[in-house]
């Protein structure tokens, strides 16, 4: 039986590597840490921001998930406390009654405004405090390439992963 040789990484990409694995394991904690101070997981607060912008902070059950990049059953799991906590209502969907829908409330939207401001800080401290406007722009394409493949979408920038 005949291998391929591995492709190895190079020193470049062995350089990205490391500093995105520094950064999966430092400096995501770093942004959770504010997040649960508000008793919220990043993934909650994806699912605020997802909803504050939709028409009447409102999606269809499946398209959060895809615009969250959650599946189904983890969206479905993580309502539960958001929906305890009344930062989300769960509705059936009047167009398709097969179908419900999630709608971020009043609560939601006052945390989602006391969180973000937050939020954003942390992560201009993280990462666009130590970037000029082209590594910033370099960083945006080269992630969006990277998401896009993990979305199966030609252009991040313009879909929701599914």
């Amino acid at each position: 039986m005949f291998m391929e040789e591995p492709r190895w990484l190079n020193d470049t990409q062995q350089q990205a590597w490391r500093a995105l694995i520094v950064f999966v394991n430092r400096g995501m904690p770093r942004l959770e840490h504010t997040l649960k101070a508000h008793e919220l997981l990043l993934v909650h607060y994806t699912v605020l921001v997802e909803l504050s912008g939709a028409p009447d902070s409102t999606l269809r059950l499946s398209d959060l998930a895809d615009a969250a990049n959650l599946s189904q059953s983890r969206l479905t799991h993580r309502l539960r406390t958001m929906i305890e906590r009344g930062l989300v209502e769960i509705t059936a969907d009047q167009a398709d009654g097969r179908s419900k829908n999630a709608t971020l409330t009043e609560q939601g939207w006052a945390l989602l405004r006391a969180v973000a401001p937050l939020h954003a800080d942390d992560v201009q401290q993280l990462i666009f405090d130590h970037l000029d406007e082209s590594e910033t722009a370099a960083l945006a394409t080269a992630m969006s390439k990277v998401a896009s493949s993990l979305c199966g979408h030609a252009n991040f920038a313009d879909y929701a992963c599914s």
